[in-house]
């Protein structure tokens, strides 16, 4: 059996609920929200603690607040919530598979909005060697497992990484009961705010092992210590521990889109323009599935975003008649989302989102289009893992007939300070 709907949302978090939610506002009918948890409201949900809500809301809030808003919102608009329903492929063009608990039926939608979040990479996928016991987490899973299931999961953990959600997972940790003995990175230094970093491993004195990392993982049943060997010099040295966290290093959750045969970008998510549309007619992206892993309030401003764009194409079939102009980004940048240009569009909150590989002082950026200059800016420090904007009033100088956009950027590269 097949349902109709005239849109679909893959994913429940900020960006499906905040698309939903403006697209109600805007006057489509028949909205349904896809959600595989028993609960909608995604990550934040379970991140129990403040910083959710500013730029949306304009108030700060908890993740379970800023949660419970979005979803108490949504059923308000008449959105279609279903949850424990997960997408499991394709059946045709914008023609979702879902799995609930009635058992496995057909959606299609007249549009489709993938908003299915990003994940951290676990300790397999950055092939730490080592035993395999009880004990090794993501910040995800430990945040689940300290707020939402009220266990106490360690007595002394190693946090692996010094992003923000990091120092997140330090705090998540006390609240659990345990001490973290020590945060490990291979970077030069931490990548988070100095505010952040003291309010949650500083005063607690917690030691942050730069240019380190976890080289194997020690245990038999349970955790009972990391080695972590230092990347200049090669000596290593021995952590007593039961727990490791693994935290940052985010790749979007995009099997689903890969599934369906979407161009995919360097973000590791689908290939998005400014107005959020993919490779395949009628089908967006949003959220932290193209710009992994940005703050709940800036996922969900982009579903809002996403909405306008489904909205125009739902009522006047307002889709690019050829593809939109791609954007390169040169090293040590990574990517930059959206990844195309489509004539003067601009994307969600009038920036691009980028990251960057090295830790670059007194940074020069250049946007380039077949050697003319688009756009040129300055920033004092760019920084591995961490958010870089970048103004969009150049895209209305693209030539929408001509080559690939480049963004390229120069500086003094810092190696070794900490």
């Amino acid at each position: 059996m097949t349902d109709d709907a005239d849109v679909v949302i893959v994913g429940g978090g900020p960006a499906g609920l905040a698309a939903a939610i403006e697209l109600r506002r805007r006057g489509i009918a028949r909205v349904v929200v896809l959600e595989r948890e028993a609960q909608a409201g995604g990550v934040p949900r379970h991140t129990d603690h403040l910083g959710f809500g500013i730029r949306d809301f304009h108030r700060l809030l908890s993740g379970p607040t800023y949660a419970a808003r979005y979803v108490r919102d949504a059923r308000a608009a008449g959105v279609d919530l279903r949850t424990e329903s997960s997408v499991t492929g394709w059946d045709g063009p914008r023609t979702l598979a879902v799995t609930s608990p009635t058992g496995r039926t057909s959606i299609r939608g007249r549009a489709v909005v993938l908003a299915t979040g990003c994940r951290e990479r676990p300790r397999a996928a950055r092939l730490v060697p080592g035993t395999r016991p009880l004990g090794v987490f993501t910040t995800g899973a430990l945040q689940q497992l300290v707020y939402v299931e009220r266990q106490r999961v360690a007595r002394r953990a190693v946090v692996v990484g010094a992003e923000h959600v990091s120092f997140s997972a330090v705090m998540t940790l006390a609240a659990g009961g345990a001490t973290t003995a020590a945060v490990v990175t291979a970077e030069p230094r931490h990548q988070s705010y100095a505010a952040l970093v003291w309010a949650t491993a500083g005063w607690r004195r917690v030691p942050i092992l730069t240019e380190t990392v976890v080289s194997r993982i020690v245990g038999r049943r349970r955790v009972e210590a990391v080695e972590v060997t230092h990347v200049a010099s090669g000596t290593s040295d021995t952590i007593a521990c039961d727990a490791v966290v693994f935290t940052g290093d985010w790749i979007p959750d995009h099997e689903l889109a890969r599934g369906g045969g979407l161009v995919m970008d360097a973000t590791r998510g689908p290939r998005i323009d400014a107005a959020l549309r993919t490779s395949a007619r009628g089908v967006f992206a949003a959220g932290n599935l193209v710009h992994a892993a940005e703050a709940g309030d800036v996922a969900a401003l982009s579903g809002r975003h996403a909405a306008a764009a489904v909205t125009a194409f739902l009522r006047d079939d307002v889709w690019p008649a050829t593809e939109p102009v791609p954007i390169v980004c040169r090293p040590p940048l990574r990517w930059i989302s959206p990844g195309a240009v489509d004539g003067a569009l601009s994307p969600p909150r009038d920036r691009f989102v980028m990251r960057i590989g090295a830790w670059i002082e007194d940074a020069s950026l250049e946007v380039t289009q077949a050697g003319r200059v688009l756009h040129r800016r300055r920033y004092p420090r760019l920084v591995p893992g961490r958010s870089i904007a970048l103004e969009a009033a150049w895209v209305r100088d693209v030539e929408r007939d001509g080559s690939e956009v480049t963004v390229a950027v120069d500086g003094r590269r810092r190696n070794a300070a900490r």
